[in-house]
């Protein structure tokens, strides 16, 4: 692929160019933010000053908190200056940066889910051996091997972007830079290049969803046997995990497991997975666990009593 590129800046045309809808969005997200920031910070510090960090799963939801953090926030801040200004404008370099830490960022998160969906398979179907097979140097290799495996997702989808000549206008109809509205304004074979983003993007998500829904599938088929109130236990966790799933994945499917094909949809989807999934991970994580909310009790009263 050719290198050219005349172009030095990207204007971003948003959700709407229209005022009051710009304002109203500004307020919306706005507090979506705050609520990530304020949600995954108390996850945070609730499960590392407490003794649920010795636990895997807790261990693994610690870094899914801080990946959401990171992750919304290579998007949400720009986002959000961009409705109180007329023009928003995205330098090249900062919208390469930007793909690059959004796509990073997003793998972890996804690598993060299929670790814990592992947790959860080998708590529940091989209860006796939980103790050496999620060991903490285990589980530390586990978050390495996440973090290694989504460098390499965003690198491949950051040549992919940077190799793509401009030549044209330079309107992206979006909110943030990613793969397939660049590729839009580019003047390249963008059947050859969208093959190759559904084979990085679009198979990642794909096989790892199906990785996902295998697993909660033969836990669910395996504690058909256990007492009412374990299985009730066991329930009460893997729903939260499956919604989180859903929640996360389906948006991200529609949108790259397809052809190199943008469509205005595609801004309302990219909401799901940038800011709302972020948003709600805390409070699924937190309001339907037992463990979870002993923790925050502890630990914030703990705090505000020596306040």
């Amino acid at each position: 692929m050719e290198s050219t590129n005349n172009i030095t800046e990207f204007i971003l045309l948003g959700l709407s160019q229209n005022k009051k809808i710009k304002a109203l969005c500004f307020l919306m997200f706005l507090f979506c933010y705050i609520a990530i920031l304020g949600g995954n910070m108390i996850i945070l510090i609730s499960i590392t000053y407490s003794q649920l960090i010795e636990q895997p799963m807790y261990f693994f939801l610690n870094y899914l908190a801080l990946s959401d953090l990171c992750y919304t926030s290579t998007v949400t801040p720009k986002f959000l200056t961009d409705l109180l200004v007329e023009r928003n404008i995205i330098s090249y370099t900062s919208c390469m940066a930007q793909l690059f830490t959004m796509h990073f960022f997003g793998g972890i998160e996804i690598l993060i889910l299929t670790v814990m969906a592992y947790d959860r398979y080998v708590a529940i179907c091989k209860p006796l051996h939980y103790s050496i097979i999620m060991s903490r140097g285990r589980c530390h290799a586990m978050v390495t091997a996440c973090c290694a495996g989504a460098f390499i997702h965003s690198f491949l989808q950051s040549l992919l972007a940077i190799s793509l000549p401009f030549c044209g206008h330079n309107e992206m109809d979006h909110y943030f830079c990613d793969i397939y509205p660049l590729l839009a304004l580019s003047c390249t074979n963008k059947h050859r290049v969208g093959l190759l983003v559904v084979a990085n993007s679009g198979m990642m998500g794909l096989i790892t969803f199906v990785v996902l829904m295998w697993s909660y599938s033969f836990i669910l088929y395996t504690i058909r046997a256990y007492p009412a109130e374990s299985r009730s236990k066991a329930l009460s966790t893997c729903s939260s995990h499956v919604t989180v799933v859903i929640f996360f994945f389906v948006p991200v499917l529609f949108i790259y497991i397809r052809p190199a094909t943008t469509y205005p949809e595609d801004k309302v989807f990219a909401l799901f997975y940038t800011i709302l999934a972020p948003m709600f991970n805390p409070l699924i994580y937190t309001l339907r666990n037992t463990e979870m909310k002993n923790a925050l009790r502890k630990v914030w009263c703990h705090k505000l009593f020596f306040i």
